[in-house]
C-alpha cells in the first residue's frame, strides 16, 4: 500500500471518528432521554462505523417536518376547530369549563371531552371489520380509512373491493397508509385503487431532505370515518393475521371501538391533520354535530406523537396510572416502559392499587419481547402483577382505571409509542362502558398465566445476557 492510500485511509477513519464525535455531541443535545443520549453517545464514539449510520435512520425524536406543515396549515386548523367547538358548545356537546375529574387529559388532547356519545367495544377481527365493511358499504358521501399496516391478501383484498365499489358510486374514498409499515404492499395494489378513483396516498414519512432516510416517525394510528357519523380507532391493521389466520401466531387477540355522536369528528380531525401533513390538502369534510339518541357516553380523543410540544402519550399514562384508586388494568403487546411510567406502576401498587399488565407469551419482535423480561423483578418487588397471554398472539392496547374510566387506542407501552409513533386513543369516561372492558380483561385474565423473576432466572445466561442486552437498547426501541 502506497503512502498515498495510507494517507487517504488515514483521513477517512479520522472523518468517520470524527463525524461520530459530533453526532454524539448532537445526539446528547438533542435525545429526549438521558438513556438514550448516553447509549447514542458511546455508540456513536465507540463504533461510528456501526452507529452512524444507524443514528441517521434513528436519531431523531421531532417530526420538524410535520411540525411546519402543522404551522403552515394551523390557520385554516383553528378556524376549523373553533367552528367546530362553537357549535358543539352551542348543542350542549362539551362545556367550557375543564372535566372535573381528567382537566389533565383534556389538556394533553388539545380538545375538551364530548358527551352524547355511543361507544360499541369490538372485540376481535370478525366483530371488527364486519363493523368496519358494514359502514363502508353505507357511505353515501366519503370514507375516510388509515391504517399502520395493510396486506394484499384476503382480508386487504376485501378492503379494497368495498373501496372501489364506494367510489364507482360516486362516493369519495380516501386512503393513507405508512410507507414503512405497509412496505410490503405491492403497486399493483394502489394502482389498482387509484384506478378506480380512490384517492390514495402514503404517509410519506421521508418526504423533505431532512426525513430522506427516516424511519423513526411511522404513523402507527389505525382510523375510519364513514360520512362524519362512524369512526373506529383500535389495534387491529389490514391484513389475514388480524383475523386469526396466520399459522405462525394463531388467534389473534385484539380490539377496536366504534364512535357515534360527536367523538367523531374529533377522530376525523385527528385524520385530517394527518392527510394535510402527507398531501398538504384539506379535503371538505360534514362536520355538523350529531348527538346519539340512545347513548350519553363521554367521550375524549387524544392524538400524540413527535410533533407534539409535550410528551402526550407517555404523559398521559402516567397521570390513568396515578388517578387509579382501586385498578389499574392494562393489555398491550410490548412492555419497555420508561422510568416515569414504570415508578407510576410502582407507586399505584405500593399504594394498594390492583395493578396488572397483560402482555403476550408468543413475541413478534424478539427485541421488545427480551426487554420485558428485565423489567419482571421491579415489577414484582411493588406488587405489580404482570400476566403473559396464552393462547395466540394479544396484540390490543387498552387500560381501565377503577370502575370509571377505559379507553381503547393505537399506543402501547414502550418508548416508540411514548416519543416516535403517532397515535391516537379514546378515554371513555363512563362506568357502563368501564364494566364492558373490564368484563372483557377479566375473560382475557383466565387466558393468562401469572409472570415471576423466577421465568427469567430459569432461563440460559446466554437468554439472560440477551435480555440484559435488550434493556439497554430500551431508550432507542
Amino acid at each position: 500500500m502506497d503512502p498515498v492510500q495510507v494517507t487517504g485511509i488515514s483521513l477517512l477513519v479520522a472523518a468517520v471518528e470524527l463525524l461520530g464525535m459530533l453526532a454524539a455531541v448532537h445526539a446528547v443535545m438533542r435525545t429526549r432521554t438521558s438513556q438514550g443520549a448516553i447509549a447514542w453517545a458511546v455508540g456513536l464514539v465507540s463504533f461510528p462505523w456501526l452507529a452512524l449510520p444507524l443514528y441517521l435512520v434513528l436519531g431523531r425524536s421531532k417530526f420538524h417536518g410535520y411540525v411546519r406543515a402543522r404551522r403552515a396549515g394551523e390557520t385554516k386548523m383553528h378556524e376549523l376547530v373553533r367552528g367546530l367547538g362553537e357549535r358543539a358548545f352551542q348543542e350542549g356537546l362539551i362545556s367550557r369549563q375543564p372535566d372535573p375529574e381528567h382537566p389533565v387529559l383534556e389538556s394533553l388532547a388539545l380538545m375538551p371531552f364530548s358527551s352524547k356519545n355511543r361507544v360499541e367495544l369490538l372485540v376481535d377481527g370478525e366483530a371488527t371489520f364486519a363493523a368496519i365493511f358494514a359502514a363502508i358499504d353505507a357511505a353515501r358521501h366519503y370514507v375516510l380509512v388509515q391504517f399502520f399496516i395493510i396486506h394484499d391478501d384476503q382480508l386487504g383484498r376485501e378492503l379494497k373491493a368495498r373501496l372501489v365499489a364506494r367510489a364507482a358510486a360516486g362516493v369519495k374514498v380516501y386512503l393513507l397508509y405508512d410507507e414503512i409499515g405497509s412496505h410490503a404492499l405491492p403497486r399493483a395494489y394502489l394502482d389498482e385503487l387509484k384506478a378506480a378513483g380512490v384517492d390514495v396516498r402514503s404517509f410519506h414519512t421521508t418526504r423533505g431532505r431532512r426525513n430522506r432516510f427516516q424511519l423513526n416517525f411511522r404513523n402507527h394510528r389505525k382510523i375510519v370515518v364513514a360520512d362524519g357519523r362512524a369512526a373506529f380507532v383500535g389495534g387491529l391493521n389490514v391484513g389475514d393475521e388480524y383475523m386469526g389466520r396466520s399459522r405462525k401466531f394463531g388467534p389473534w387477540r385484539d380490539t377496536h371501538v366504534k364512535l357515534s355522536g360527536p367523538s367523531v369528528h374529533a377522530a376525523q380531525l385527528v385524520f385530517l391533520e394527518d392527510w394535510h401533513w402527507a398531501t398538504g390538502e384539506s379535503p371538505e369534510l360534514d362536520w355538523t354535530p350529531r348527538p346519539t339518541e340512545d347513548g350519553d357516553q363521554k367521550v375524549l380523543v387524544i392524538p400524540s406523537g413527535p410533533a407534539d410540544r409535550l410528551e402526550t402519550c407517555g404523559l398521559m399514562f402516567v397521570h390513568a396510572i396515578n388517578s387509579a384508586r382501586q385498578r389499574f388494568w392494562i393489555a398491550s403487546p410490548y412492555f419497555v416502559p420508561d422510568a416515569n411510567v414504570m415508578s407510576a406502576l410502582q407507586l399505584a401498587a405500593l399504594r394498594g392499587v390492583d395493578v396488572r399488565v397483560m402482555l403476550p407469551q408468543k413475541p413478534d419482535h424478539l427485541l421488545v419481547y427480551l426487554s420485558a423480561f428485565s423489567f419482571l423483578e421491579e415489577a414484582e418487588l411493588a406488587g405489580v402483577k404482570i400476566y403473559r397471554y396464552q393462547p395466540g398472539f394479544m396484540h390490543h392496547k387498552v387500560f381501565l382505571v377503577d370502575d370509571r374510566m377505559a379507553a381503547v387506542g393505537t399506543a402501547n407501552l414502550d418508548n416508540r409509542s411514548f416519543r416516535l409513533n403517532f397515535e391516537i386513543t379514546i378515554v371513555v369516561g363512563d362506568r357502563t362502558f368501564a364494566g364492558e372492558v373490564e368484563k372483557m380483561l377479566e375473560r382475557d385474565f383466565t387466558a393468562c398465566r401469572l409472570a415471576e423473576p423466577e421465568d427469567l432466572a430459569r432461563r440460559s445466561f446466554w437468554f439472560r445476557l440477551a435480555v440484559r442486552v435488550a434493556r439497554l437498547m430500551a431508550p432507542i426501541q
